[in-house]
């Protein structure tokens, strides 16, 4: 099948896929997007909401609709690099035995993430970059495709271990969920009090997943939006001479290059989906928030001041 075709089959596919994950997912359509962009860019996200807006819901229903093998991992602060990754045991016949961990899945969970010890946080994290993990001394490749969506509750701050910003910049997305509307709020209410289940069907299967990826990566940028791409960025740095004064009052560290990567490899996702052949400068606006807001590093007088990241990286485009 030639590329075009298969974006084209790709926009029938992606809104089908959709309303399967609307069966179960009620409104939050701007999450499932972002959360599905990344998937089929290949990247990683992280998803900050309070309690009981149906995070691990969402994600199950997408890996079910994706045709993927799902695992989740609830972050705990005793959780050991053993519990997820797995161990070596001795079989019956005296030999070791390595019994796979929670870590060998499409789509991982990592529930509440900044609630377990640097160490183990730094074991998911080599599994996330490398899609491989190393146990007493032995190198095991993940299947692909490799999936791994955090959650992060930002209200309790005590007792926790905030992601430090090296492995923040190793997901591609910082979802933000907000509350739902009194519309969906009563849908909500009304389907999950009822004695009705819905099943989703599965409209993907791993290889297609990876093939789609393959496309998508090599659908064609023009160098004005590389360009732009890059200038936004670079913009966020606040020693950087194009950075604006928004930038320069309120920010300590901006973005790196892998932020760069991401908006060009985001944009193509973007556009594809929206049946273009070639993402433009919307496309990465499209995508910018998700992709710079844990990125950018906010001092203590934006803190003060109450200026968000929102506002910042509107000043950007």
């Amino acid at each position: 099948m030639s590329d075009v075709a298969a974006i084209e089959q790709l926009v029938v596919r992606y809104k089908d896929l959709k309303k399967e994950i609307a069966k179960v997912i009620v409104g939050q359509e701007e999450v499932v997007n972002q959360i599905l962009i990344s998937v089929f860019s290949g990247g990683h996200s992280l998803l900050i909401g309070v309690p009981g807006l149906a995070k691990t819901l969402m994600v199950n229903t997408i890996a079910q609709a994706l045709g993927l093998d799902f695992k989740r991992i609830q972050f705990t602060p005793d959780l050991m690099p053993s519990d997820i990754l797995g161990s070596e045991i001795l079989d019956e016949d005296r030999h070791f035995k390595f019994i796979k961990g929670p870590i060998f899945a499409n789509i991982i969970l990592a529930d509440e993430i900044n609630r377990t010890p640097p160490k183990t946080q730094a074991a998911l994290l080599e599994a996330m970059q490398e899609r491989a993990v190393t146990v007493a001394g032995h190198h095991y490749k993940l299947d692909l495709p490799y999936f791994v969506l955090a959650t992060q509750n930002p209200i309790e701050q005590e007792g926790t271990y905030p992601l430090p910003e090296a492995q923040l910049d190793r997901f591609m997305f910082a979802i933000n969920l907000k509350y739902p509307t009194f519309e969906e709020e009563v849908q909500v209410v009304k389907t999950t009090t009822s004695d009705e289940t819905a099943t989703v069907n599965p409209l993907f299967s791993a290889q297609e997943i990876i093939d789609f990826q393959h496309v998508l990566r090599r659908i064609p940028v023009a160098d004005n939006v590389i360009e732009y791409a890059v200038k936004m960025v670079g913009k966020t740095r606040p020693d950087s001479d194009s950075a604006s004064d928004l930038v320069k009052q309120y920010i300590d560290w901006g973005a790196g290059p892998r932020a760069s990567q991401n908006l060009i490899l985001a944009a193509k996702t973007h556009a594809a989906i929206n049946g273009k052949f070639s993402p433009d400068i919307e496309n990465v606006q499209a995508v910018a928030y998700s992709i710079l807001r844990h990125r950018i590093i906010k001092n203590y007088k934006a803190e003060a001041e109450g200026i968000s990241e929102e506002q910042i990286i509107k000043s950007l485009f």
